[in-house]
């Protein structure tokens, strides 16, 4: 492509056919479509967005289906490249048309707005992940125009619900309509190819695992009464009790195989051989994303939420607590085994979403294109894989077999906290990662 380092003169100065041409504008129009997603029945859904990517995909004559799972919560799959995904050896690009809400109050710019403003492009899912969505399409629509649609055939994705966990989206594809995904075999999707710097050196993360999720509700039960006499059977007490037990425990470092790559290839830089010892200094290198990559040294437990009673002089019959966990691939026994000690027999313990992890080996053919392509535009970079500490759609498309990556590449500012934009206030992706995203992407279909 001409007009960038490392052009291999495979396509036009015509902006339609340039991958990167459109990208910074799908991205603003995705943004102004409000999916936020409350995790309930409340909500604008994905409807609008879904029928828009449609269309995109329809102006370049690309055939799609929307599936709607419930009123408005619909997700978007279209067949592409070369032979059928029934054939095998297909490969599913996905992404989410969903995003967490957002308070106006809180932000600098409208939310909605896909504003442009000091390089950035703000809004909530900019990087969460609407970047993606527009780097997918901008790539698709540009290689469809210019004839250069890989031999390989594609699935590509864009699913309602992500961010309440896809039960209504890629859970319902997967379940209800398997047929679409026939013949998968691979799937890229988020949260990955991002750039951190560590002692001068970019590092291109590339998602490999990730860890299980169990959001749980834990319920006391014991004795009403009044507030003012002596019971020995209050639930408020034993759940307090639990809750305490939870959040204050100290987890132990367990390293997966992802991250014993990650951390060894840290090591190299900081001089020194990666251990379970020296894990957290080595994590601390990551400057602000070790906020993520510290949560995926160990099983994480947060509470959340806290109910209980209706009046001050009453001893509720019940309390409840709501509490984050999270668990590392290969070690699933030894958190629910912890988890039950720490509840003690007067808690129960209902899951309001229960998740496996996953790990993919980092080798292969798609691994190898990825580092190619992002090598291709920044020589000097690193690129490893990592475990991802939130959970991704891939949850659900892994139930199929597929071996899964999180590959939306981003060339980011060493002085971006990017993590903290996932789900924060102000969030925003630089103009020129959005478009060098699009170009290492383009880049690797070459090779897919």
């Amino acid at each position: 492509m001409a007009g960038y380092p490392g052009d291999t003169g495979q396509a036009t100065h015509d902006p339609a056919h340039d991958p990167a041409g459109e990208v910074v504008e799908l991205c603003r129009e995705l943004i102004r479509m409000d999916t936020s997603n409350y995790g309930d029945e409340d909500g604008p859904g994905e409807r609008k967005a879904a029928e828009y990517v449609a269309t995109l995909l329809d102006e370049v004559g690309i055939e799609s289906r929307l599936h709607e799972s419930e009123p408005g919560r619909t997700s978007v799959v279209a067949h592409w490249g070369g032979g059928s995904p029934g054939d095998g050896g297909a490969l599913l690009l996905h992404g989410h048309l969903d995003v967490v809400p957002a308070a106006a109050e809180d932000w600098q710019v409208d939310p909605f707005s896909g504003e442009i403003r000091d390089g950035y492009v703000w809004g909530r899912g900019a990087v969460d992940m609407k970047d993606f969505d527009a780097m997918l399409l901008s790539v698709v629509r540009a290689r469809t125009r210019a004839g250069r649609v890989p031999e390989r055939p594609v699935v590509l994705c864009f699913t309602a619900d992500e961010e309440a966990g896809g039960h209504k989206g890629a859970q319902v594809l997967v379940e209800d309509h398997r047929e679409e995904l026939e013949g998968c075999t691979e799937a890229v999707g988020e949260v990955g190819g991002f750039s951190t710097t560590v002692r001068g050196r970019r590092m291109y993360l590339v998602e490999a695992a990730e860890k299980g999720m169990a959001w749980m509700r834990l319920t006391a039960r014991g004795r009403a009464g009044h507030g003012s006499m002596i019971n020995r059977e209050n639930a408020v007490t034993e759940l307090a009790a639990a809750v305490a037990r939870i959040g204050a425990h100290q987890w132990p470092v367990r390293l997966t195989p992802t991250m014993r790559t990650l951390l060894a290839a840290v090591g190299e830089l900081a001089g020194t051989e990666a251990t379970p010892e020296n894990a957290e200094s080595l994590v601390e290198e990551f400057g602000g994303a070790a906020r993520m990559l510290g949560a995926v040294l160990r099983n994480t437990t947060n509470p959340t939420m806290l109910g209980a009673g209706y009046k001050v002089n009453v001893i509720p019959t019940e309390a409840t607590a709501h509490v984050d966990g999270r668990f590392l691939p290969g070690f699933e026994d030894e958190f629910f085994d912890t988890l039950a000690e720490l509840c003690g027999e007067g808690v129960t313990i209902d899951y309001v979403s229960r998740q496996q992890p996953w790990e993919t080996p980092y080798d292969g053919d798609l691994v190898d294109a990825m580092g190619r392509s992002i090598l291709a535009e920044d020589p000097d970079a690193i690129v490893a894989p990592y475990l991802m500490s939130g959970g991704t759609d891939a949850k659900h498309f892994n139930k199929l077999g597929l071996r899964s990556y999180g590959f939306a590449p981003l060339r980011l500012p060493a002085d971006l906290d990017f993590t903290a934009l996932f789900h924060g206030v102000d969030e925003r992706v630089p103009v020129d990662a959005l478009q060098f995203g699009a170009r290492v992407f383009d880049r690797f279909l070459d090779e897919v």
